[in-house]
């Protein structure tokens, strides 16, 4: 990774707090640039979009309007041209002018995550969902599509669907030779099928291990058309920790690739849902309790939280999406406190948000 590359890398705590500036940014008309740039595109073909854009912004009527995005265009362009190529992350740059003070923003950088899609748009605010969504949502799940003699290893990530590999071999089919001849053949393809599989095994446990090991890996779904699935699971090809989240329901679908994991999803939208939403809903369910019996062991309201925060005493602290988490991961840091997310998804969480703030804090003891 070249000099400039590194520069441009940012973090979670880092984005986070660039998507709140980006935010507070609006306009009276379409003047705001956003672009995004997965990794692997040419920078030769980044630069032609921006000067196919800047020639057709001589095509807007308003003078004031088309000045301001020739001048955001324009930046854009003279940031992308300083690159030699795209960083393995992709790249992102957000461009415009504050019509009223005459503020100028350009911000060029390559996210924590991968960007997944090439996007060019002028809008009276910055696009910020796909960023947002890598912020948002840590949580993944596992999906490994399996044949005989192919599979697609994937994952979901909040909304997001990303390939990790494909994987194919060549299994002949069943020979009708019959006799002795006909058995070698059979214990032949059988013995190829079970190498495949523990490649494939070996794979996956390289893709999901490392999720797990961070405490991002909620569940693991196998899915395929025939009964190399079945084969799969009850082979032992996993590592015998991926095993234990490896959810009971076998997925029944026609594709392998991207196609496959969407069916994959469509199919299974139970278990990605609890899978998910499991740890919240268990913290949830435990808050609740111990307010029901007043045990004492509970902690809510933005200052008694971060007095306890301080003291050393939440064990859980718990944040609805809509607060300013990156904030409160940090005080949880300093003492050790777990943090879980309250989605706006969960059924309660307008309830947690109404009642508590979205900010409450399950205690490691009494306070005296």
């Amino acid at each position: 990774m070249s000099s400039l590359e590194e520069k441009l890398l940012i973090d979670k705590k880092q984005l986070a707090q660039v998507l709140k500036e980006l935010k507070e940014w609006n306009a009276p008309a379409t003047v705001l640039l956003s672009l995004y740039v997965p990794p692997g595109r040419p920078i030769g073909d980044v630069l032609q979009l921006l000067r196919d854009e800047l020639s057709i912004s001589d095509n807007i009527k308003l003078k004031r309007t088309r000045q301001a995005v020739k001048r955001a265009v324009s930046a854009a362009m003279d940031r992308v041209s300083m690159l030699q190529k795209i960083p393995a992350n992709g790249l992102v740059a957000f461009c415009g002018e504050n019509m009223e003070t005459g503020e100028f923003i350009c911000d060029m950088f390559s996210p924590p995550e991968k960007v997944p899609v090439f996007y060019y748009r002028t809008d009276k605010k910055f696009v910020l969902e796909i960023l947002e969504e890598m912020v948002q949502s840590e949580d993944v799940v596992g999906i490994v599509i399996v044949e005989r003699d192919q599979a697609t290893i994937g994952i979901l990530k909040g909304s997001r669907l990303e390939v990790l590999d494909e994987v194919e071999d060549y299994i002949p089919g069943k020979h009708m030779m019959g006799g002795q001849s006909q058995r070698r053949i059979d214990r032949i393809i059988e013995q190829m099928v079970d190498e495949f599989l523990k490649r494939l095994g070996e794979r996956v446990t390289n893709y999901f291990l490392p999720y797990l090991e961070m405490g991002k890996l909620k569940a693991i779904i196998i899915a395929g058309p025939g009964y190399a699935k079945e084969d799969f699971v009850k082979g032992g090809y996993l590592d015998y920790r991926l095993q234990q989240l490896v959810n009971k329901e076998l997925i029944d679908v026609a594709y392998q690739g991207e196609q496959g994991l969407r069916e994959v999803i469509m199919k299974a939208q139970n278990v990605v849902q609890f899978a998910i939403y499991r740890e919240a809903n268990e913290a949830l369910e435990t808050f609740k309790g111990h307010l029901a019996r007043n045990t004492g062991l509970v902690v809510y309201g933005e200052d008694d939280v971060k007095r306890s925060l301080e003291m050393g005493m939440v064990s859980i602290l718990l944040l609805h999406e809509d607060v300013n988490i990156e904030r409160w991961k940090e005080e949880a840091e300093k003492s050790g406190a777990k943090v879980i997310i309250i989605p706006n998804s969960l059924p309660e969480s307008d309830w947690f948000y109404k009642t508590f703030g979205g900010i409450a804090g399950i205690l490691r003891y009494k306070i005296s």
